[in-house]
Formats: structure tokens, C-alpha cells, sequence
């Protein structure tokens, strides 16, 4: 439905078409091969085509390939794709493929196709949570056996095998629930809280970080990222053109700032400023106005815009001069001269002539140039060849060159045209979309995590590949490659290029769509994907995560994204990843909270059920630990903010282990100190303690209930980090941390004193109080020497894809 909804939108255009010999006009919906559509300025191309014939056709590809700059379709380029605008010009096309076979189609087909897939947490969670289940239902069966064999062997050396009575059922019946608690403790079902809290915590700091997180599990999957294609325009670059360099009087300026500007009216007379604020400001098609706020703001095209900022910036007033002149004529930007010319009078009566546009095709036209005096004089051909170079060296660092010229008319009588020739050179202009502030530092910070950035852009190789440099993208060894040379490659030509490949230029909808494909399926890698128009829509629904922008994007490529990024700014996809991966840590640390608690009571109830046949913790009881460390545990330890030492690890692989050998260590050491406290207070605990009386069975059962408690409590401090032995370190900076402890502590001082029909504990003294929190408290020292065991790297040692293969990060922690 989302395919032929996307395509109806189109239905009520009526077009102008030439069908069986005659014209007539019918609907986009009942457009068919063969059919010759007329196109105009506005138009939207119907269906996929080949051109006929038409003058100056300029066509607005951007909703295929993300570039906002025209196409020029003639003989020589007669492609037209549907979906496409006309941006100026006309035209006849001859239709080759409607519907669902045009390029628009397809890019819809492929929004339609596949499903939901899981996260990479999921998938790993739920194999964890199943054998967690696996474990305590085994665990629960043969504990219910144990008790229930003890029981029936002492029946029989009674001779009472034969003899029930209410007793011995409702013994059954609590050996029933015992066994039925065992499961429900171990069963994990403080998981799925733990992550939506984390989750839906990561959202709401996503949110004031310019980020709208749009499914909550986007958050770990950024978190798993090992990299990120992303476009160019707009994210990587600020998509506002403006002059970064000038050529003019025979010197070369880069412009920065005022201060730039400054340095350039100082350096050049002020008749050669004159002549080129006149030629920006007389020869321009835009406007400048002034906004509801105040601000001044410019209308036209995004060089015009560049061009007349550049003017603005010089001091000059586009008002003063087009009243100080007349324009007599004017001859707009034209695809196929690819230059703008007017002819304006001048106050004094004389008619002057400005142009501007391709830098090759105005320099030709040119015989004279500026001095540094500002008067014109001859251009040699030492000169011609010197401005060729500047040109080149404009281009070769992704500029835009646009070339000024005038032209003094003295016999204003036989001027019918606008002449072509005979022109003076006032500057070459080099206008650059610059990189946005700090998108060099976050793609540093993106490398230093181990997640290989890759730029996918419609624009060409060249200025790609200068944007990609400055971005430390594009490195030594790695590959910068067409569209059309990657779609042409075999599936093994493509599995040896990709680990290299850095940028892919002059790319459609459908290459982004196979390269992220081929990363997630044949590399395994986890692959985020940038976009802001709807070409980009299928890439984004391919994706493990897809990033769509705010301002820039549209609304289909924010339909098909998991996060939106308000500011386009690629620092804040940087952030994400932080948040994705705090989520991630934050939950192995509940998890390795959890499976302490669940290893040290099932085994404790299975030793103590086998041995003495009773369970040391009541069922009351174990729901009580269950809850508290499940529910509170999972607020607590789930809402942790990330630190910049996660943007130092390596990212976290498909086929990585969620349970690393790091929590395993942590978890099997604090097991045994618990159990072997427990078990020593359990059968040695009245001579320990010298209890005696008739309740001193209720007194050591709730002591060990109350050691047990608070060896979770102090555990959980140890959980909030898993290897650096300082983890007080920011806790008192999170007052939900604080808060789950005050509360937790609470709660068990109240079940302890004041609830003890419900719960089978008595009040317990003061010093009983002081050494169930100090056994507790010892689980800190006993984590401070577990963390100094060394852990054996993994077979699974995370690995980054450099340009030249694979090798691991140095310093990496273990992930397996």
C-alpha cells in the first residue's frame, strides 16, 4: 500500500501529450510507452524517458541523487527519470517505462520490502534470557526432586509411606512453591524493563540533544554501529554556498571572514573594488530582503546567494547600485551557454556590458584584464595560461569557479544583443559548500571508536573526494569509486573493495541501497545510513539504523528513519552512538547484577535443600529479593550517563558475545564469596553468631535473609562499573542511584522489624544489624581484587576495517 500510495500523489497531473499522431492531454495515471510528453518549466517528469528534442532542458534531480544542482539534458545526456522537476527549459521525451518499472518505482518497491528485523541486542537477549530459563527451570525441577525424595525416604524408614495426612500435602504443596519461586528468580524478567528504561532514558537525553529518536531500539543499535554512510550535502557540509577564495588584480584570497575581506579591499585599488561590486550586484537575478525579524536575508539560486553575501560582505549596497544604473537588457543563466549576461547605462549615458559564468567560457571570451591599478589592459598569453592554472587549482580543491567580466559599449546606437566577445577579466571566484564546524573532529572521534565512516554522494568524484579529505574521511589507501564503476562489479570484486571503499560518487538511489546491503549481509557489519531526500528512503529502511535529517529531509526519508537529527549536524549522530553505547553497557551491567543474584540463590536453596532439606529463603522472601533487584536494579543501573571512554572501544559486533568474559569473572567471583558466607552462616551460623534459645532458628534464617539482601545492595555499587576498580566515581552525582538505595535500604529494615508475619523474619539486634551490612560491604574489596584477575583476550576481539584489511584496535577491552 505505501508503493501505490507514494505513486498516486502523482495521479491528478495532466499532461500535454502526443499520442497516435495528435495532442491531447491525459492523466499521469493513463500515461503509456511510447506516448511523447511536452515538459515546461514546473513540470514534474511522469515516467522514465528518453529526450526528443527542446531547448536549454534543466532538470531538479535531487529527489533521485540528493544534489541540488541541475542536470542539462541534451543529445548527448538524454536520460530523464521520473520523479525529476523541470527546473527551465522545454522539451519533448519519448516514454520508455511507466509505473512500477520507472526508477521512482523501484525506489518504492524497495521501501515495501522486508520486515521488521531484530536489533542486535535483541537477538542477543533473547539467547540470553532463554538460557537464563533453561537454567532455573532445570534448577526448579531439581529442587522440587531433591525435596520431594528427602521427604519420601524419611516417610519411609518411618514405615509411615502409607499413611498421608493435610501436613504432609501442604509440606508437597511448599516444596511445589519453593521450586515455582527458584523458577520466577531466575527467570530475567527485569530485562525487558532494563532496556525500555534505558532506552526510553537515552531517548529524553536524545531529545535535548537535538536528536528525535523515533523506535526506542535505535538507541543500542547506534550503540553497535561499526559504520556509517553518510551523505554528503547538508550533514558533512553546511549546504550554503559561499565564496571561500578570489583571484583578482593577479593575486589569489582566501576569504574567511571580515577580516579577510578587509585584508582583500586593502590589497587591491579602489576602482578595481568598484568594478567588482559592480559586477556582483548589477549582474544578478536575486534579491536581498529584509525579514519579519530584521535580518537580511537573499533569494535566488545557491550560487547567486554565495556571490551576493561575497558582495555584502565588501561593504557593498545592492540598491545603491542598481539605482545608480539602468539595465536595458538582460540574458538569464542558460544551460547551453552556461553564462549570465546585462547591459546596463551607466549614469553618465554610457552602456556597460557585465557577465559572468563557466570559468573557461567567460575566459574566453575575454582579451583584456584588471591591472592592480584597476584599468584594463591586453591579456597576454602568459597571463591566460597563469588564470588557467588558478582555475584548475580552484577545482582541484572542490571550488566552484566562476569567472567576472565587463565590457565598456561606445556606440550605444547599434546595439541590438548583448555582445560575446572582446570582454576585460575582473576575478575568478571560487564558491565551496564548506564543511559544517567540528565534522573533522567527529569523524576522528567516529575512527578512534573503531566506526568507518563512508561518504555516498551524488555529486562528482572530484569535489567528493576534496569534501572527504578535509572531512578525514578519504585516507592514503582508501577508494574513492563511481556509482556506475560499483553497480557494473562482481559480487567477489565487490567483497574485495568494500572493506576499502571510502566515497562513492555520482551514485543513484539503488547503489546506496546494494552497498548497504552487501556490508550487512556478506560483512556482518552493523551499518547506520544518513539521508535527507526521499532517494535516500531505501537506503534508510535497509539499514540497521537510519538517520534522517530534520531541516533538509524529506518526509518520506524521515518515515523510513529510526532517528532524526533536528540540526543536520553529523557531531550529533557522533552523540547518539555515545548514547547507543552507554545503553548497551548500562544493560550487561543489570545484567551481571541480575545473574549474581540468580546464581547465588539457586544454588544456595539447591545445596541447602539437598542437605537439610528446607530452604534458607521463604518464598515470601525470594519475591521480595526478586523484585527489589529486578525492578529498582534495573532503574538504578539502567539510567547511568555515558562517559567519553565508550567513544575509545571498539563497537560491538553481531557474532560478539552479550555476556563478556569480563562480567563472567565478575559474576562466578562474587557467586562464590556469597555462597560461601551464606553457606557458612547457614549450617555454622548459631555457633558463629552464639544464638540460643527457642528462636534462634528465626533469627539466623532472617540474618542470612538480611546478608543476603545487602550483599545485592553493595553489589549493585559494583555493578555501576564493571572494570575500573574507582565505582563510586559520579555516584553521587545520579540521584536515581541514590534514590534506589535509600529505597531498597528502607524496604528491608521495614520487612525486617515490622513485617515479620508476612515475610518469616523476627526483629534483629543492632550488632546482627552492623554485621549483615559489613559481610555485605566486604563485596566491594572482593570486587576491587577480582578486577585486578587479568582477563584473557577473546578469539572474538573486536576488529576495524581499515583500508588495508583488517586489524584490531589497540588497547581494545574484551568483548566476547
Amino acid at each position: 500500500m505505501f508503493v501505490w500510495d507514494a505513486l498516486q500523489d502523482l495521479t491528478l497531473i495532466i499532461l500535454m501529450v502526443t499520442r497516435d499522431g495528435s495532442r491531447q492531454k491525459v492523466s499521469i495515471y493513463d500515461l503509456v510507452v511510447g506516448d511523447i510528453v511536452h515538459l515546461s518549466i514546473g513540470d514534474q517528469v511522469p515516467a522514465d524517458g528518453l529526450f526528443i528534442s527542446g531547448y536549454s532542458l534543466s532538470i531538479d534531480e535531487s529527489s533521485l541523487s540528493g544534489e541540488s544542482e541541475p542536470v542539462n539534458i541534451n543529445k548527448k545526456r538524454p536520460f530523464l527519470l521520473s520523479g525529476t522537476k523541470v527546473q527551465d527549459g522545454s522539451g519533448k521525451m519519448l516514454v520508455t517505462s511507466v509505473g512500477m518499472r520507472t526508477e521512482w518505482g523501484r525506489l518504492m518497491v524497495t521501501l515495501s520490502e522486508g520486515g521488521e528485523d531484530e536489533t542486535p541486542l535483541q537477538v542477543k537477549l533473547n539467547g540470553v534470557a532463554t538460557i537464563i530459563g533453561k537454567i532455573g527451570l532445570a534448577f526448579s525441577v531439581l529442587t522440587f526432586l531433591v525435596l520431594t525424595t528427602r521427604f519420601l525416604v524419611v516417610k519411609a524408614l518411618h514405615n509411615e509411606i502409607t499413611k498421608w495426612s493435610m501436613s504432609d500435602a501442604l509440606n508437597l504443596l511448599n516444596f511445589f512453591a519453593i521450586a515455582v519461586t527458584i523458577l520466577v528468580v531466575a527467570v530475567p524478567e527485569g530485562l525487558p524493563l532494563a532496556v525500555t528504561l534505558s532506552l526510553a532514558f537515552a531517548m529524553k537525553k536524545l531529545m535535548n540533544d537535538k536528536a528525535l529518536v523515533r523506535h526506542l531500539s535505535a538507541c543500542e543499535t547506534m550503540g553497535s554501529a561499526s559504520c556509517i554512510c553518510t551523505d554528503k550535502t547538508g550533514t558533512l557540509t553546511t549546504n550554503h554556498m559561499v565564496v571561500t577564495k578570489v583571484w583578482i588584480c593577479g593575486q589569489a584570497k582566501v576569504i574567511k571572514s571580515n577580516d579577510s575581506c578587509n585584508t582583500l579591499k586593502s590589497s587591491i585599488t579602489e576602482r578595481a573594488m568598484g568594478m567588482l561590486l559592480q559586477s556582483i550586484f548589477q549582474n544578478t537575478s536575486s534579491e536581498v530582503v529584509k525579514g519579519k525579524d530584521g535580518k537580511t536575508n537573499i533569494l535566488g539560486t545557491p550560487t547567486e546567494t554565495a556571490l551576493l553575501e561575497f558582495g555584502l560582505l565588501l561593504g557593498g549596497n545592492l540598491n545603491a547600485y542598481q539605482k545608480e544604473s539602468k539595465i536595458v537588457k538582460v540574458e538569464p543563466f542558460n544551460s547551453v551557454k552556461k553564462k549570465m549576461s546585462v547591459l546596463v547605462a551607466l549614469p553618465d549615458g554610457e552602456l556597460r556590458a557585465f557577465c559572468k559564468g563557466a570559468s573557461e567560457i567567460i575566459l574566453n571570451m575575454c582579451d583584456k584584464i584588471v591591472n592592480k591599478e584597476g584599468e584594463s589592459v591586453p591579456l597576454s598569453g602568459e597571463q591566460r595560461k597563469s588564470i588557467t592554472d588558478v582555475i584548475n587549482g580552484f577545482a582541484c580543491e572542490a571550488l566552484r569557479t566562476l569567472c567576472l567580466a565587463f565590457k565598456d559599449i561606445e556606440d550605444s546606437a547599434i546595439v541590438d544583443s548583448i555582445p560575446d566577445d572582446n570582454y576585460t577579466l575582473i576575478a575568478v571566484v571560487g564558491i565551496k559548500d564548506p564543511v559544517r564546524p567540528g565534522v573533522k573532529e567527529a569523524v576522528q572521534t567516529c575512527l578512534a571508536a573503531g566506526i568507518i565512516v563512508r561518504m555516498v554522494t551524488g555529486d562528482n568524484i572530484n569535489t567528493a573526494k576534496a569534501i572527504a579529505k578535509e572531512c578525514g574521511i578519504l585516507t592514503d589507501g582508501g577508494v574513492a569509486i563511481e556509482g556506475p564503476d560499483f553497480r557494473n562489479k562482481s559480487p567477489q570484486e565487490m567483497k574485495e573493495i568494500i572493506p576499502k571503499l571510502q566515497v562513492m560518487a555520482r551514485s543513484l538511489p539503488l547503489d546506496k541501497h546494494k552497498l548497504v546491503s552487501q556490508l550487512r549481509s556478506e560483512f556482518k557489519e552493523v551499518v547506520a545510513v544518513t539521508g535527507d531526500g526521499t532517494n535516500d528512503a531505501p537506503a534508510l529502511h535497509e539499514a540497521d539504523i537510519g538517520l534522517a535529517m530534520g531541516i533538509a529531509g524529506t518526509e518520506v526519508a524521515k518515515e523510513n528513519a529510526d532517528v532524526v537529527i533536528m540540526d543536520d549536524n553529523f557531531t550529533t549522530i557522533v552523540n547518539v552512538a555515545k548514547w547507543g553505547r552507554a545503553v548497551y553497557i548500562n544493560i550487561q551491567k543489570f545484567v551481571q547484577f541480575q545473574l549474581t543474584v540468580n546464581v547465588v540463590a539457586l544454588m544456595l536453596n539447591f545445596v541447602s535443600a539437598c542437605y537439610s532439606g528446607s530452604a534458607p529463603l521463604t518464598t515470601v522472601q525470594l519475591l521480595w529479593v526478586n523484585m527489589i533487584m529486578d525492578t529498582l536494579g534495573a532503574l538504578a543501573l539502567a539510567t547511568e550517563p555515558p562517559n567519553d571512554g565508550l567513544m575509545k572501544r571498539p563497537p560491538i559486533g553481531r557474532n560478539i558475545n552479550f555476556i563478556t568474559r569480563i562480567m563472567w569473572r565478575n559474576i562466578i567471583g562474587q557467586s562464590i564469596y556469597q555462597m560461601a558466607v551464606l553457606a557458612v552462616l547457614k549450617f555454622d551460623g548459631k555457633r558463629l553468631l552464639n544464638l540460643n534459645g527457642s528462636d534462634a532458628d528465626s533469627i539466623l534464617d532472617t540474618f542470612i535473609f538480611n546478608t543476603f539482601v545487602f550483599c545485592q545492595v553493595f553489589n549493585e555499587i559494583n555493578s555501576r562499573d564493571m572494570e575500573k576498580i574507582n565505582v563510586f566515581r559520579g555516584m553521587f552525582d545520579s540521584w536515581v542511584f541514590l534514590m534506589v538505595m535509600v529505597s531498597t535500604i528502607s524496604f528491608q529494615v521495614i520487612i525486617v522489624e515490622f513485617l515479620g508475619t508476612f515475610a518469616d523474619t523476627v526483629p534483629l539486634s543492632q550488632e546482627l544489624w552492623l554485621f549483615s551490612i559489613l559481610i555485605g560491604a566486604v563485596s566491594l574489596l572482593v570486587s576491587l581484587v577480582l578486577k585486578c584477575i587479568p582477563v584473557q583476550p577473546s578469539k572474538y576481539t573486536a576488529t576495524v576495517k581499515r583500508c588495508d584489511g583488517y586489524e584490531p584496535l589497540p588497547n581494545g577491552p574484551d568483548l566476547a
